[in-house]
C-alpha cells in the first residue's frame, strides 16, 4: 500500500496534464556508440534537454500551479544548489511571485547566473548546512513560503511524471538507474513506475562522497544527516534527505549504489564525447555505476539511465575532457 501521504498514480497523472502545456516530453536516446563502448544497450532518459535544463521544472511547475493564494502572498523562499532554484525562478516568474534563493558557496556560477537571470533574489551563504538554516531563518521572519527542493509531495508528483513518459516511451524497460539528491525524482518516478510495473528494477546511484540517502537507510532515520559532503556532483550533495522523500525509497527503490569521483569524471566524459551531449556531473552517476561495475552490465535486459539535467559551467568541461 502506498502511505496516504505519497502521490498515488492518480496525482502523478494529474500533474502531468498540468505541467503539459508548459512543459514538453524529453527524448529517449539510444547511442550506438555509447552501447558499443559500455558492452549494453542503453536508453537515455535526456532531461537534460528539459525546459531549464533539468527534471526539476516539473516538480517546481506543478507546485507553482496548485499553491494557494495564502501560500504565494508574501512571497517565496527555497534552498538550492542550482537546478532547483533555476526550476522555480522560471516558474516563479510565469506567475509573477517574488522568490528569494539561497545558495551554498560554491554553487555553479552558470546556476546563480542563471537563477538570477529569471528575477529570483540569490543570497549566497555558507556551506548547505548554513545555507538551509539561513532559508528556514528567511522563512520564518519575513513569513514567507518554503518550496522545499525535494521533501514535498507536490514537487514529488511533478517528477513522477519523468516515470509515466519513460513507460510510454520504453513500455519494456527492465531497470532504471536513477541519481539520488534529496530523493524527490526517484521517489516520484518510482511511484509512477511500480503502479504500472512493479517487477521494474530501480536502482539509486549516490556520489561516494554524499551519500545521503545510503546514509538515511542504513540508520533507517529520514532524519541522518551526514557531517559533511564532498563531490564535483554538487547536484547530489544535501546532507538530509527527508521523510517524504525517504518513506518512498523505502517503498519503491531495489538498491542503492555509490560511485567514485573518478568514475562520475569519467562517466560525464563519456556522455559529452561519445553520448554527445551536454550533461552535467550528477546526471552522468548512472554510468558511473556501470562504468565501475557497481550494477553489472546486462545485455539481455532493457536497461535505462536517467540523465537528470545539462546545466554544466564550461570550466567544468575541461575538467574531464
Amino acid at each position: 500500500m502506498i502511505n496516504p501521504t505519497l502521490p498515488d498514480a492518480s496525482r502523478i497523472r494529474a500533474a502531468e496534464q498540468r505541467i503539459r502545456p508548459q512543459l514538453g516530453e524529453t527524448p529517449l536516446l539510444q547511442v550506438p556508440d555509447l552501447d558499443a563502448a559500455m558492452d549494453q544497450p542503453l536508453g537515455l532518459k535526456c532531461e537534460s534537454l528539459q525546459r531549464t535544463g533539468s527534471f526539476k521544472a516539473r516538480g517546481a511547475l506543478n507546485w507553482l500551479l496548485t499553491a494557494s493564494e495564502g501560500e504565494l502572498r508574501a512571497g517565496l523562499v527555497t534552498v538550492s544548489a542550482g537546478n532547483h532554484a533555476i526550476a522555480l525562478a522560471w516558474a516563479a516568474a510565469m506567475q509573477e511571485v517574488p522568490l528569494t534563493v539561497v545558495m551554498p558557496e560554491g554553487s555553479s556560477p552558470l546556476k546563480i547566473e542563471r537563477t538570477r537571470a529569471l528575477g529570483a533574489e540569490v543570497i549566497v551563504h555558507g556551506s548547505i548546512q548554513q545555507a538551509v538554516a539561513l532559508c528556514h531563518e528567511m522563512r520564518d521572519d519575513k513569513e514567507l513560503t518554503l518550496v522545499h527542493p525535494y521533501n514535498d509531495v507536490r514537487i514529488m508528483a511533478g517528477q513522477g511524471t519523468v516515470g509515466l513518459e519513460l513507460l510510454r516511451q520504453q513500455p519494456d524497460v527492465d531497470r532504471v538507474l536513477c541519481p539520488i539528491g534529496g530523493g524527490g525524482l526517484i521517489s516520484g518516478l518510482g511511484l509512477a513506475l511500480r503502479a504500472q510495473r512493479s517487477e521494474i528494477e530501480l536502482i539509486g546511484v549516490e556520489p561516494d562522497g554524499a551519500a545521503t540517502m545510503f546514509n538515511a537507510w542504513q540508520h533507517q532515520d529520514a532524519g541522518a544527516s551526514l557531517d559533511s559532503v564532498k563531490t564535483w556532483a554538487a547536484s547530489l550533495a544535501p546532507a538530509v534527505v527527508g521523510e517524504c522523500t525517504y518513506a518512498a525509497s523505502r517503498q519503491v527503490v531495489d538498491r542503492i549504489v555509490t560511485v567514485s569521483e573518478t568514475g562520475i569524471q569519467e562517466a560525464t566524459r563519456r556522455l559529452l564525447t561519445e553520448a554527445r551531449l551536454y550533461v552535467e556531473p550528477g546526471a552522468s552517476v548512472g554510468l558511473a555505476a556501470l562504468l565501475e561495475n557497481q550494477v553489472p552490465p546486462e545485455p539481455e535486459k532493457t536497461t535505462v539511465l536517467v540523465i537528470t539535467g545539462g546545466n554544466l559551467d564550461l570550466e567544468q568541461v575541461s575538467q574531464c575532457l
